[in-house]
């Protein structure tokens, strides 16, 4: 894991190295290295800026192309590894049209462009390995980049942070602004830091010794004015997207991937009132859950009664189907109906006879029951009901064509 993760962080993970000949035969990682006595991230953020972000201390506010853009990425997993074709056009559409708006001129010149910033999405470019493929698509480990230009070591830094608990990985590279949108870069340095132990951990690959194949460029081809999000394409073809305060909806997903502080994101959403009232034409369609806060102890049938599990179709005129897939070959469903309760955001759940089917077989199962669901947060693609006393989380299926 550890060379998965020095890997992403290079290459994998924001500033692809295009190396000017053919790879070579070193047993040394091509991208890694590290130097005694450098000076530590905490020295170079005390380092003066220009300006403060425009972003810092108060609340991000987007324009309507960047909202859509933001309201594309909802959803897409592991920055970029799972998507959807007709989610992914969305996504590049809502990234051509950023890119051909005029948002921060010479982005590399604004105070902007300074700090941390973290990874919401990337493509993934045919000379990406595996490695980096799969480890920046890990959706529990976070991937951040950090910009210092205006200080007397300018550097662009690369972090992937495993957890709270365990640490992170930062990758250091000089930086160097040729123009009002390009920073050529040079790793140079590169460590672990550990919760657990009192020192860095130096990861021993000599950059002095790569010569061009250290070195890159990255372009910011979008900054908004507000500061808060950056596209940027590498030397390799990459695209990425970038956010220093991420959409509440984002941190949900991120939390519940991680398994931790999702109650607490819950509420946080619940209490915005930022979503739109729940009927049935706002409940129509295909759910997929996503975290539910108590699924073990029931049976299957109570399981899918209830749908604790998998899938949850609603259609418009109140009809509603729960299905579950517990092993291979093998599925749950329950079907009843949902009607709203006075003019609150709560529904009563009526569920009838469902059916088990093995391998073809049909079997009935008896999912009947009566349940009180109350939606705390919905949009056209995030939901957080309370049924039961239980909270779920589910994300609105997007068409695979």
């Amino acid at each position: 894991m550890v060379a998965a993760a020095a890997a992403a962080a290079t290459a994998g993970g924001f500033l692809n190295l295009a190396p000017s000949r053919a790879p070579t035969t070193s047993p040394y990682c091509p991208l890694f290295g590290t130097s005694y006595g450098w000076r530590s991230r905490r020295q170079l953020r005390l380092c003066p800026l220009l300006a403060a972000s425009s972003v810092a201390g108060g609340e991000a506010s987007y324009t309507e192309p960047e909202e859509a853009l933001l309201e594309a990425l909802v959803g897409v997993q592991g920055r970029g590894r799972a998507v959807a074709p007709r989610q992914l056009q969305e996504v590049e559409s809502a990234v051509q049209t950023l890119e051909a708006l005029e948002g921060v001129p010479d982005p590399t010149n604004s105070s902007l462009i300074e700090g941390r910033w973290k990874l919401i999405f990337t493509t993934r470019p045919g000379t990406a390995s595996p490695i980096q493929r799969t480890f920046v698509g890990v959706d529990s480990f976070s991937v951040f980049q950090e910009v210092y230009l205006r200080t007397d070591d300018p550097r662009v830094v690369n972090v992937v942070k495993f957890s709270e608990t365990v640490g992170e990985l930062a990758v250091q590279a000089e930086a160097t602004i040729k123009d009002g949108k390009r920073i050529l870069f040079r790793f140079d340095r590169a460590a672990f830091t550990f919760k657990f132990l009192p020192f860095k951990v130096p990861y021993p690959v000599p950059f002095r010794l790569l010569g061009d194949e250290a070195k890159g460029w990255l372009d910011t081809t979008y900054l908004s004015r507000s500061g808060n999000i950056r596209i940027s394409r590498g030397n390799k073809g990459t695209t990425f997207v970038l956010q220093k305060s991420a959409d509440p909806r984002q941190m949900l997903l991120s939390a519940i991937s991680a398994g931790t502080g999702v109650k607490e994101v819950i509420e946080d959403l619940a209490s915005s009132r930022t979503g739109v009232e729940a009927d049935l034409n706002t409940l129509a369609g295909e759910w997929q859950l996503l975290w539910a806060s108590q699924t073990e102890g029931g049976s299957w049938s109570s399981v899918t009664s209830a749908g604790f599990k998998d899938f949850q179709t609603i259609k418009e005129d109140g009809q509603l189907k729960n299905l579950v897939n517990p092993f291979p070959g093998i599925s749950l469903s329950a079907r009843g109906n949902i009607c709203k309760s006075g003019n609150s955001n709560t529904f009563l759940v009526s569920m009838n006879e469902g059916v088990a089917q093995v391998v073809g077989v049909q079997f009935p199962m008896d999912t009947r029951g009566d349940f009180v669901m109350e939606i705390l947060y919905i949009d056209n693609k995030i939901r957080i009901s309370r049924l039961n006393q239980h909270e779920l989380v589910h994300l609105r299926i997007v068409s695979r064509t």
